[in-house]
Parts: structure tokens; sequence; C-alpha cells
């Protein structure tokens, strides 16, 4: 008689949802399913597509039906049974204050859970675009919970109010995060800076940095031609299926900046305006 089936790692994972393209959701529930992770995923919104088209249909959830669909994750016991919570783009600030509410309970009741926060709130080149109130309580509720985070390099220094163009600047402002949080409270285990550009990177390259108390490790990889949406939630993504195998968080960046490498490869060769998906786990 055999052995029972060991359940695939449960991820819970709040962010956005469009009906067109890879973002949120969107972008991060399939590539979780095909490293074997089990996703229950909660919308945020449901958008017919990206912001950065022409035209938008759909809207931002309200906050009353998001903290209703968390109140189910909490009655089938999926707070319990999940190893990761991963929050992303959140619509609105009453989204986020119910987000809050639910994660504070979710480590309250499962101390094991791993939370990523990744602090959606703009780009260098496109500034804040999220609405009023979000960077705040991103600040101040979010990210004193977080275990891991995953900001750009713009956010992280919206975050701490400092810039982020040097690694002793990343360094400050992994201290400047764990300064802010109550005391008594853990520091994160680390924080994953996307997208950078710092005054030692190499020329046409882009630095995604692992900030640890015990130092930096980074990943330059040459910029491509292409920049479709989605990229930072795909990353996360990518790092969680490898964390769940037990792969340790430095290599498990490496891995998804190399697998991020290969699909806006495949994206800039396909001249799409969304990242090219399509044969991603047979991609390697």
């Amino acid at each position: 008689m055999s052995a029972p089936r060991t359940p695939a790692p449960l991820v819970l994972s709040i962010q956005s949802q469009v009906v067109h393209g890879h973002v949120g959701n969107s972008a991060a529930v399939f590539p979780m399913q095909a490293a074997g992770l089990t996703v229950a995923a909660v919308p945020t919104t449901l958008l017919s597509n990206n912001p950065h088209y022409p035209t938008m249909r759909g809207q931002v959830l309200d906050a009353e039906l998001v903290e209703d669909l968390l109140l189910g994750l909490t009655e089938r016991g999926l707070i319990e049974k999940a190893r990761f919570l991963v929050t992303g783009y959140l619509g609105s600030a009453e989204i986020g204050a119910a987000v809050a509410r639910f994660v504070r309970l979710a480590k309250a009741r499962n101390p094991d859970l791993v939370y990523i926060c990744d602090p959606v709130m703009g780009d260098i080149d496109l500034g804040v675009y999220v609405k009023p109130g979000i960077p705040e309580l991103m600040r101040d509720e979010l990210v004193p919970l977080a275990d891991l985070l995953t900001p750009n390099q713009f956010e992280l220094g919206l975050l701490t109010g400092h810039p982020a163009g040097t690694a002793g600047e990343l360094s400050g402002a992994f201290q400047a995060l764990c300064d802010a949080r109550p005391t008594g409270a853990t520091a994160p285990t680390g924080v994953i800076a996307t997208g950078c550009v710092l005054a030692d990177t190499p020329q046409n390259h882009l630095d995604t940095v692992l900030v640890q108390a015990s130092g930096l490790h980074r990943c330059p990889v040459p910029r491509l031609p292409v920049r479709p949406a989605g990229t930072g939630d795909l990353f996360t993504a990518l790092m969680i299926g490898r964390l769940a195998a037990g792969t340790p968080l430095p290599a498990a960046v490496a891995h998804a900046v190399g697998k991020m490498q290969k699909v806006l490869a495949r994206t800039a060769e396909a001249g799409a305006e969304e990242m090219v998906l399509n044969g991603f786990a047979a991609a390697g």
C-alpha cells in the first residue's frame, strides 16, 4: 500500500487580476502552479488589461468583497495550511486596510507562515501610480509585517525616504526598515530590490539585489529591449516556487532572475507587448 501523498505547499496570493495580459495574479498563479504549488488567489481588481493601454475596462473591487473573500479563506482553514502569503497591487487604501487585518490574523494563527510583501506603488519613470493612502499604508501597516520584501528600486526609496542608488544606500535602506519595526518585532529575512541601476551596475544592465543583515547578493543581467508590465509579479512567483522547494534565498533569487531573463528574451523575440508565458514550464 503506497504512502499518502504529501500535499503541495499552499500559497495565499492577494493581487490584481486582468483578462488580457500578465500582471498580478494573472502573472503569478500559473508559474507557482507549474512549480508544484497550490495557489488560493484572491483578486483586488478585475480589469480588462493593465493601465498602459489606451482604454481599460473593469474596476478595483469593493473592499467589502475582498474582505469577504478573505473571510472565506479563513473559514476553509487555509491560513493554517499555507506556507506562503504574498500581497501585491491593492487597488485602494480600503482594500489595503482589509488586507493588513488579514495578514495580522494569518501571522497570529500560523507563526510559520512566510509573508512576502511586494509593495506595488510606482516606478522610476512613472512616479507613484497608486491611489492616495496606499504608500502610507504599505509603509506603516504591511511592510512591518513582512518576512520578505520585493520592491523595485523606486519603491524602496519611497518606503524609506532615502535614495537607493548605491550598494551602501541599499544596506542603509534595509537597516531603516529594520529600525522602523515595533520594539521586539522580528527583522525581515531580506529585501529583494528589483530593477536596480546602481552607481556600479555594468552599463546596459539591470541589478536585482538581495539585501540581508549578512550582506548583499547581486544578480546583474543585460537590459533587454522590452519592458512588459508584471515583471515584478512574475519574479516574486518564481522566487516563491524555489523557496517552497527548499532552495536557500540567495539561490532562489538567482534562479528567478535567470528565468525572468528567459521570459523577457522570448517576449522581445516575439515583439510582444505582454510577457510570453507560453511553454513556460518546459522552458526551464
